[in-house]
This record gives structure tokens, C-alpha cells and sequence, in this order.
């Protein structure tokens, strides 16, 4: 039973974005990530989509929900600067299958605290935009391991 923990792709620079930080969109490049990870991850069949209510998190998905024919449902607890506790609660509470996207800060923490727990982590991290970590979660709702794959080309 796997979920998919999704950095979200690259976005425009923080420093020359005048404006609202969680308004801030993806570059270029990341809609071009955004589309490679929604033909990777249409593959897998998604079950829900969950997203930080960031703009640059929400558009790192709309490329899935388009060819899933899934909605982007935001959730507060994946948003920047959130603690670890909230985001595991949404890792236990979402079914098999569901892919969220979250932040550089929250997704590392989280990773962490799974391993924590005694989730075997199988490969090298990597914190990188657009990562994408597929956690298996057995049936008891225990995680029991997780790996981590590169940036799409």
C-alpha cells in the first residue's frame, strides 16, 4: 500500500517575487517538471490528490488531476512552515494510493520522523525539487518503508 510524498517542482525565485509568498507560481522548468511527474505518477492510478494550498504546490499537481480526472483538494497541515506531527496525521488518514505535495522544510522533517518510527528509508535522500518519495504503509497503518526518486529529466 504505497502513498506518493511530492516536493513541489520548481518555482519562480522567493527573492524577486513581489507579492504574497503562497501566491508565488511555478517557473518554466516546473511546469515542465509538473507534466513529466503527472505522466509518471497517472501510472500509479492516484486515489486522492492533496496539495499545501501554496499555488506553486497546487500547480505542481494540476498536470495529474488533468489526466486522473481528480480534483486538487488543498490541505493546511502540507503547507510550509507546518510542524511534522500534522503532516504524519495526514499520511495516516489518507487511503492507499494518495499523492500529496508539500514543501523543501516539511518534507524532510516528516521523512525523519517516519524513520523515527521505524520506517526503513531504502535509498539516499534526496530533498531536490520535484522528488517524489513513495512510502508503503502496511495494513495496520504502520510505515514501513520509504525511497525517494530523482527530479524528472
Amino acid at each position: 500500500m504505497s502513498l506518493y510524498l511530492v516536493r513541489h517542482a520548481k518555482a519562480g525565485s522567493r527573492s524577486n517575487w513581489v507579492g504574497d509568498d503562497t501566491e508565488r507560481p511555478l517557473s518554466n522548468d516546473g511546469w515542465h517538471q509538473a507534466q513529466l511527474l503527472g505522466a509518471k505518477l497517472a501510472k500509479r492510478s492516484p486515489s486522492a490528490l492533496l496539495s499545501s494550498p501554496y499555488v506553486r504546490c497546487i500547480q505542481t499537481l494540476e498536470p495529474l488531476a488533468e489526466r486522473c480526472g481528480l480534483e486538487v483538494l488543498p490541505e493546511k497541515r502540507l503547507e510550509e512552515g507546518a510542524a511534522f506531527e500534522p503532516v504524519l496525521e495526514v499520511l495516516t488518514e489518507v487511503p492507499d494510493g494518495a499523492v500529496l505535495c508539500s514543501h523543501g522544510d516539511i518534507i524532510p522533517e516528516a521523512i525523519a520522523a517516519l524513520q523515527r518510527r521505524g520506517c526503513e528509508i531504502l535509498t539516499t535522500v534526496d530533498w531536490r525539487k520535484a522528488t517524489v518519495w513513495r512510502i508503503e504503509r502496511a495494513a495496520t497503518g504502520e510505515f514501513v518503508s520509504a525511497k525517494v526518486s530523482r527530479p524528472p529529466a
